[in-house]
């Protein structure tokens, strides 16, 4: 391929991944759904959580994603910045993805580290693949116009500025300073994209709903969904202390939803298992009501 060609083809993809990424955004920022919204903030006030959404201890997002096209969104402080533990490891799980799509990496280097990283969310392996992928360079892709899953103009987004272990962060997000960040809004955002194939490659995407299937910890949404074993989930949750975090991107026959929470309580984990079971009925219920 000559040079000038080689660069159109760099201009292109660029180009198209942007427009990707602005419509991903603009498509859930025009979702939100009366209706939808309405069912969660009864869901909230019936198991006794209001006022921590009021005090903004807990920040829930739900999208429907039955008819991808059409999502249909209900969130409660989901554009709120707060300290999500090990979720956006999932941040890392792209970079991955990002970089093998590139070149610049191989599956075969870092697949058992992807698989223990997000299944059983092993630290260490979490800090070698952050360490193949670069940990400027994630901060890139996160940033970049392609991707845009962290915004420091408006309400931050996916954040990694630490390594999963006692070192001290290397830069911490600039809204409000954490080193591990999420909020539930741009958390949704990375399912919806993974679900519409608009994220990576199809043969990466393939790849990244793999390491989120079948998670080995089964607590908080996993286990709050048990009595429900028809469902596909991929999930990736997270712990520190008070704070207590959630993803999912669930399907079964008919139905496809997103769900993440983000707690900073020392119930919080208690709160998202009472929460699963309650937001799965409430996605079933208005599943078939799209406008």
């Amino acid at each position: 391929m000559s040079t000038h060609k080689y660069v159109l083809a760099l201009f292109l993809l660029l180009f198209c991944g942007q427009s990707m990424a602005l419509e991903a955004t603009r498509t859930l920022n025009e979702a939100g759904d009366l209706q939808l919204q309405r069912g969660l903030e009864a869901l909230v006030k019936k198991q006794g959580l209001a006022d921590a959404i009021k005090s903004k201890e807990l920040a829930l997002v739900l999208v429907i994603v039955t008819d991808p096209e059409n999502p249909r969104l209900a969130e409660l402080n989901g554009r709120n910045m707060i300290y999500a533990a090990s979720l956006p490891k999932i941040a890392i799980l792209l970079g991955a993805a990002v970089a093998i799509d590139q070149g610049r990496l191989e599956l075969d280097d870092m697949q058992e580290d992807l698989v223990k990283m997000i299944r059983n969310s092993c630290n260490d392996c979490a800090t070698r693949v952050l360490e193949l992928v670069g940990r400027q360079e994630l901060l890139q892709i996160l940033q970049s116009p392609e991707y845009r899953f962290y915004d420091h103009t408006k309400s931050g987004g996916l954040w990694v500025g630490k390594d999963y272990g006692p070192s001290s962060a290397y830069q911490r997000d600039p809204v409000s300073g954490l080193s591990h960040g999420a909020t539930a809004f741009q958390a949704a955002r990375f399912y919806y994209k993974l679900q519409t194939g608009t994220l990576v490659s199809p043969e990466q995407s393939e790849m990244m709903l793999e390491m989120l299937s079948n998670s080995a910890i089964s607590h908080k949404f996993v286990k709050g969904l048990a009595a429900y074993p028809e469902l596909e989930i991929f999930r990736k949750s997270g712990t520190w202390k008070t704070y207590h975090a959630d993803s999912a991107l669930v399907r079964t026959d008919g139905l496809a939803y997103i769900i993440i929470a983000l707690a900073n309580n020392a119930n919080g984990a208690s709160w998202l298992e009472q929460l699963a079971a309650p937001l799965h009925e409430l996605a079933v219920s208005h599943n078939s009501n799209q406008p």
